[in-house]
């Protein structure tokens, strides 16, 4: 089983209920995931996480910032949408941010000077990738899709819940 890093847009209203309300946030990401308002970084979340933290981008895109309650403890059955701790969340001005960002930052600059076995060395997820070598083509694509939504839900003034599961 893998470990994937999810996003869903929320409006301004939909992220204040969201910090209020756990198990409302929780029902609306176990509804499904796909459409225009869902994206998925697959395995590539933590790459992407360790490559932007490493030419030192201004949002944390990988694990979102600020943590929002969640309806349970791990292994009580509540919570189980979030099977690797709380959700987090992306401000509408992070979300403008980190777009921008990801904007000028293209993905031969995301991975320059970098490859497979540095990401084993820095215990990246999925590290058994990187040790067998795994060429970094595969995140390079999934940053990229990630940058229209990321313009998207900035473009609409949307806030992002972020996630693995």
């Amino acid at each position: 089983m893998s470990i994937l890093g999810s996003y869903v847009r929320l409006t301004v209203d939909e992220l204040e209920r969201a910090r209020r309300d756990p198990a409302w946030v929780e029902a609306c990401v176990a509804g499904g995931t796909g459409g225009e308002r869902w994206c998925g970084a697959g395995t590539a979340w933590d790459a992407i996480g360790f490559l932007t933290r490493r030419i030192g981008f201004p949002v944390d895109i990988a694990h979102g910032e600020e943590a929002l309650p969640w309806s349970g403890a791990e292994g009580d059955g509540a919570g189980a949408a979030w099977s690797y701790g709380p959700p987090r969340c992306l401000t509408p001005g992070q979300v403008r941010t980190a777009a921008a960002a990801m904007a000028a930052t293209g993905g031969e600059r995301l991975v320059g000077g970098v490859g497979p076995a540095d990401l084993a060395r820095a215990d990246v997820y999925p590290v058994h990738a990187w040790e067998g070598g795994a060429s970094l083509e595969g995140v390079v694509a999934r940053y990229e899709e990630l940058l229209p939504f990321f313009r998207a839900a900035a473009a609409d003034g949307d806030a992002l819940l972020v996630w693995l599961s």
